[in-house]
């Protein structure tokens, strides 16, 4: 089975509110999914978004494929670079050279 990670569209008539959610590529787009995994409200200013990074990583670990909005929605919840193992560089840096002294 394979499973994307993409928005489920809730609210509303014009104002619409999404749930984060891992879901079979074969389901339709408000239709059965696996787990929701966060939530993205656009109508908000800023916008909301708010995504367990833990069961984002877990997805992503055992071969989920986000669509382009939920990958943005990830690298600004941190969970993408968290995958992608390049976090942030200059703190890790640092890090190092504190303990070194």
């Amino acid at each position: 089975m394979a499973v994307k990670l993409r928005l489920m569209r809730m609210g509303k008539k014009k104002q619409p509110t999404y749930r984060v959610v891992a879901a079979d590529t074969r389901a339709p787009r408000n239709g059965r999914f696996i787990e929701i995994i966060g939530i993205y409200e656009p109508r908000q200013d800023p916008s909301v978004v708010r995504i367990d990074n833990e069961r984002a990583l877990h997805w992503l670990r055992h071969g989920a494929q986000p669509t382009e909005r939920v990958e943005k929605l990830l690298k600004i919840s941190g969970a993408w670079d968290d995958f992608r193992g390049t976090g942030n560089p200059g703190t890790a840096a640092a890090s190092v050279a504190e303990s070194d002294q």
